[in-house]
């Protein structure tokens, strides 16, 4: 699930560093960045926001008091230099809290807590569907084809088609986007590491030098854009 999110902030150096930190996330959406929580209230009104990372310490209407006056609010991550307000913070069911500065690991594991809530909140079918459903079906050649989770190794972008390699038997082929494959399957067991591949985590048995190495000849790239979030789900699972 896409989380659509606005970073609200009247320093513009920070709304770009949180602007940045969004865009490098592949589970995140900037609609947009705003310098007022009264900017950030009208595009609230006008569209489904379900993320605001949000600065406390803003002048004519803090976040604090713009988090408390929102009848329905969007999960709230907390963005800001003065530590005394992380308990009043989480009175108003923040998800987390920032301290600047922040850095992007810090972010990331706000923003993985974010998921996971936001996730369940908002649509309980579909987590408990990705948690017991172990296969999905694809079309392809004209036949539809039931493909078991734990047998695919990774997925490939080719153009309007997707690759997908599996374990002990040929690649299939089915017409289908990305972003769209990428929403339709259970984010704890792929992740996408490049524009033109999602991995099976499971599958991975050898990194090396930012690429997932299957064999001599299958080696897949992981690009700069998804590399901190590789790299933290690694770091999570390192002994």
């Amino acid at each position: 699930m896409m989380l659509k999110c606005l970073a609200i902030d009247d320093e513009p150096l920070a709304r770009k560093k949180m602007a940045t930190y969004i865009d490098k996330t592949p589970f995140l959406e900037l609609i947009d960045t705003c310098e007022s929580a009264l900017e950030a209230l009208s595009i609230i009104q006008n569209q489904e926001i379900d993320l605001l990372f949000l600065d406390i310490n803003m002048p004519d209407f803090n976040g604090m008091d713009f988090a408390k006056s929102l009848d329905k609010a969007p999960g709230i991550i907390f963005t800001t230099a003065y530590s005394e307000y992380a308990i009043e913070g989480y009175k108003v069911d923040a998800i987390d809290y920032l301290l600047k500065p922040i850095d992007y690991p810090e972010f990331l594991k706000a923003a993985n807590k974010a998921q996971q809530q936001l996730t369940k909140s908002t649509n309980p079918v579909s987590e408990e569907l990705s948690l017991k459903e172990e296969f999905l079906f694809i079309k392809s050649e004209h036949k539809i084809i039931k493909i078991n989770l734990k047998d695919i190794t990774y997925m490939e972008s080719m153009r309007e088609y997707v690759r997908i390699h599996l374990k002990n038997r040929s690649p299939l082929m089915t017409l289908i986007s990305m972003k769209k494959l990428e929403e339709s399957i259970p984010s704890d067991i792929f992740m996408r590491v490049h524009r033109s591949f999602i991995v099976n985590l499971q599958s991975i048995t050898t990194i090396e030098r930012n690429r997932i190495v299957y064999d001599e000849k299958t080696y897949i790239p992981v690009s700069e854009q998804y590399r901190e979030v590789f790299r933290a789900y690694v770091e999570k699972h390192f002994l």
